[in-house]
């Protein structure tokens, strides 16, 4: 069982492009990111040059996993066997700081514990659990069982600022990281992949939806402002922008929730989404490579 390792997008795409575009749901997050990089380069996520890694169980044999960082965050998993995580875990311990320094992992459930296991019995670093998500698929599309009042429509230029505000809510709701939030939206925007709900002609939801890559399509954020929940409209955005997705040919439709959020995960399922897979995210601390 061998990894190869590679600073070189090119080299990534032509040896594990096929493998990622073969499960689009289970690799969606490195699909999304590998689009990113071909349209912004590879400084997109921050200054230091992105790795990607992919796995053949024997010589000659079909790429069977894969991953890629792009610091200043931490490594993605794609689709893999256990052992494939675990392999993975003691290369990356062994090749050195160029590698090495990310503070945890992120991927399916069984993979990152995999990998968590194996990368904290080679650098005694122990790991600690950031967040679960659950992976859903479109698989029975329905508008929200009680509809609220108003209706979808494309985010404009002339709304740039209020998105910008609401990605910048989100995120900070949701722990999460993103460079360059000015960037992403007006890349949305242009790309006619924001998608707001108007009630009483003003904005009172956003999703975004990502362009269809190996017929797949992710929608999120999701993002209803504090004093507007509990009325139905991130039900509503987020089947407006499930149609479209749909619309524009995606055979796949995707979204991420937090497990730890019963309400999302309910209503997604209300609007005809069904798990696909459990994800985890860990830290490390204390390693001593």
């Amino acid at each position: 069982m061998a990894w190869t390792l590679s600073s070189s997008l090119d080299d990534f795409r032509d040896q594990a492009g096929g493998f990622l575009a073969a499960y689009p749901a289970q690799n969606t997050v490195l699909l999304t990111v590998v689009h990113r990089l071909v349209e912004r380069g590879p400084d997109v996520f921050g200054p230091q040059p992105p790795v990607f890694g992919w796995w053949r169980p024997r010589t000659g044999g079909p790429v069977e996993g894969a991953f890629l960082q792009t610091p200043p965050f931490e490594p993605r998993l794609a689709l893999m066997p256990t052992a494939a995580a675990a392999s993975l875990a003691a290369e990356l311990a062994s090749a050195g700081a160029a590698v090495t320094q990310f503070g945890g992992v992120s991927g399916s459930t069984t993979a990152v514990r995999a990998f968590a296991a194996a990368w904290t019995a080679a650098t005694g670093a122990g790991h600690t659990v950031r967040g679960e998500e659950r992976l859903y698929r479109l698989v029975e599309p329905s508008g929200p069982p009680r509809p609220p009042a108003g209706r979808s429509r494309l985010a404009e230029p002339a709304d740039r600022e209020l998105a910008i505000r609401w990605y910048d809510e989100f995120l900070a709701e949701a722990g999460v990281l993103l460079p360059d939030v000015p960037q992403a939206v007006d890349d949305r925007i242009a790309a006619g992949g924001l998608h707001l709900w108007e009630d009483d002609g003003s904005p009172v939801a956003l999703a975004g939806s990502s362009p269809v890559i190996a017929g797949m399509s992710r929608i999120g954020p999701v993002y209803t402002p504090v004093d507007r929940r509990g009325r139905g409209y991130a039900s509503a955005v987020t089947a407006a922008a499930s149609a479209h997705a749909l619309a524009l040919g995606a055979a796949e439709v995707l979204l991420y929730t937090d497990l730890a959020n019963p309400t999302s995960n309910s209503i997604y399922q209300q609007i005809g989404y069904r798990a696909v897979e459990d994800c985890l995210s860990v830290d490390f601390a204390g390693q001593n490579t």
